[in-house]
């Protein structure tokens, strides 16, 4: 009878990488003025300065700058795409929490499958996987015109959404015979609560207030969830009790 493995399943966007790798890709296009629509480009700013100044919503905040980044690039030629991604991992690629950074490393020192689930472009993703020599990796598809080797403004598989998010571990657990009982997640936002649930050790990882409240409210997630607060240099690790105070 083959061994069922354990696995770690890791979002990445705030949750290894401290911000975002589509915003650091976005900035680059930018930069480099591969993105000249200035409308869509102060949506995003706006989008960005209302979370900025905490009078937004991150979640909300993420989807909207998704939204305008699907967009954002189309017609971009691969060519220049995949000059732009590699400077995001060699200028940008090491900003990442030393918590998650380390568990990384002690799951694959356990013999873990370590997987990489995130709502950022999947060309990101698979550089992120490939530098922090993890096992597979499920990113945001974006559709290319073949003819004309642009990106065509098409999303054929987001994956920033929990649903997307429980497919892709569903997928894993078929390809690597994965035991979720004895499994773990890492997640920051709403999006990633399929993959706490699934697995019998969550972690939600500087989580938003809507993950928080979402957990507070699970029975099934309340009692095993626990939560890591990364500032500074100090690490705090805290019980679904925690409480949360309104502004």
């Amino acid at each position: 009878m083959k061994i069922k493995m354990i696995a770690a399943f890791f979002d990445i966007d705030g949750t290894i990488y401290r911000n975002a790798l589509l915003i650091e890709h976005f900035k680059k296009l930018v930069k480099y003025e591969l993105f000249d629509d200035i409308q869509y480009r102060l949506k995003v700013e706006e989008a960005y300065n209302l979370w900025d100044t905490r009078k937004g919503d991150y979640d909300d905040y993420l989807l909207d700058l998704t939204q305008l980044y699907v967009v954002a690039i189309k017609g971009l030629p691969v060519k220049y795409n995949d000059f732009i991604s590699n400077q995001v991992l060699l200028l940008k690629g090491n900003r990442v929490y030393t918590y998650t950074r380390e568990m990384i490393e002690w799951h694959k020192k356990m013999g873990h499958k370590v997987f990489f689930i995130s709502g950022s472009p999947s060309f990101l993703v698979s550089r992120m996987a490939k530098k922090m020599g993890v096992d597979d990796f499920c990113g945001s598809v974006y559709e290319i015109d073949e003819e004309t080797q642009t990106f065509s403004g098409k999303i054929l598989k987001p994956m920033w959404d929990s649903a997307h998010k429980q497919e892709a571990i569903e997928n894993f657990i078929k390809k690597y015979n994965i035991d979720l009982s004895k499994s773990y997640a890492y997640g920051d936002t709403n999006g990633d609560f399929s993959m706490l649930s699934l697995v019998g050790n969550p972690r939600a990882i500087n989580p938003s207030k809507e993950l928080i409240t979402r957990v507070k409210n699970d029975e099934n997630l309340k009692s095993k969830t626990q939560i890591i607060i990364e500032r500074k240099n100090v690490i705090y690790k805290l019980n679904s009790d925690v409480e949360l105070i309104e502004f």
